[in-house]
């Protein structure tokens, strides 16, 4: 059985540290704050309890370490763990600068270690149905994808609305195009902190001709978790917030001009929402994760796809702080 040691147990960690001891055997727990080592040391008796991440690693009988430590933190930790020899699963994003990320994904492959960032969203059940339909060509040829992610609250003073809530959306839309974006174009306004940005708006284009647009923010009276990818034939929306719908398919799509006027028509036909398993996506992830320790890397596909993302934030961080297309 994998034997881990999991970094950080406040705010998510202590969800992640839960998914692990219910998988694996959860050999070490660290954390820096006394009262949570003290929690964790009476719920884990099995498991050694320490604020050292460096002694953690020092144990040559541990396989993995999941970090779930504050977003800066991220890079530092994952690279030791690497360096250490150890498999990592880090929650998102694992560097906020994509030259540490690009440093990440090469220790990973010098070492022949499992790198996976946290990408919660790919696990979903309701994406991964929408990328099966985007796959199988059942929408017809995808136009555009546009995520909605609002909410009043959590507000941030360590990272801003789009390295905190973007990160998730842009992970879903790079995965369901299945490229990277040719130009990106960022706009946003610091409201509640000087110089972090709560609301963010941002345009893509990608090489193929595909567009898409991602609206976040902590400012909004409405919690918003929704994803639409429109097809030239059918369009389909995933909306979180839904207890049972959270995917429909619209068959929905412009049609052929009416001869009379020259004017194009939609065409609208049925609506269905397919059955989504329940299965929880953090589950979901974690197996993922401990299957690829057990079998290895492979071709680094999840490092990869981490490092396109940390890539895109950094190129939307940039026309954020110019105003120019990146």
């Amino acid at each position: 059985m994998t034997r881990v040691a999991h970094a950080g147990v406040g705010g998510w960690g202590k969800n992640v540290v839960r998914v692990i001891g219910e998988l694996t055997e959860l050999a070490w727990v660290i954390d820096t704050d006394d009262d949570r080592r003290a929690e964790y040391a009476a719920r884990y008796p099995q498991a050694t309890v320490t604020a050292s991440f460096a002694d953690a690693l020092a144990d040559d009988t541990v396989d993995a370490v999941s970090i779930a430590t504050p977003v800066p933190t991220h890079y530092a930790l994952a690279k030791q763990a690497l360096e250490a020899g150890k498999h990592v699963f880090v929650e998102k994003p694992p560097a906020m600068r994509g030259e540490e990320m690009a440093e990440l994904v090469a220790l990973a492959r010098v070492n022949d270690r499992v790198l996976m960032p946290g990408h919660l969203l790919l696990y979903h059940p309701g994406l991964r149905k929408v990328k099966e339909l985007v796959d199988a060509g059942a929408l017809g040829d995808v136009a555009c994808v546009y995520g909605n992610r609002q909410n009043l609250g959590v507000i941030r003073s360590n990272e801003n609305a789009l390295w905190s809530l973007g990160v998730h959306d842009l992970s879903v839309i790079l995965w369901l195009l299945g490229e990277e974006p040719s130009e990106v174009v960022a706009y946003g306004q610091d409201f509640v902190q000087p110089g972090i940005e709560d609301v963010v708006f941002c345009f893509l284009r990608f090489p193929s001709g595909k567009v898409a647009h991602m609206h976040l923010s902590w400012l909004d009276p409405h919690k918003m978790r929704k994803m639409t990818v429109v097809g030239r034939e059918k369009m389909v929306v995933f909306d979180d917030m839904e207890l049972e719908r959270k995917v429909t398919v619209y068959e929905k799509g412009p049609w052929e001009p009416a001869h009379t006027y020259g004017e194009w028509r939609t065409r609208t036909g049925d609506i269905f929402s397919p059955k989504i398993a329940n299965d929880e996506p953090l589950r979901l992830e974690l197996q993922h994760f401990l299957r690829l320790v057990e079998e290895g890397p492979g071709d680094h596909r999840e490092a990869v796809d981490g490092l396109a993302v940390v890539r895109t934030l950094d190129r939307l961080t940039a026309s954020l702080r110019t105003g120019a297309p990146a």
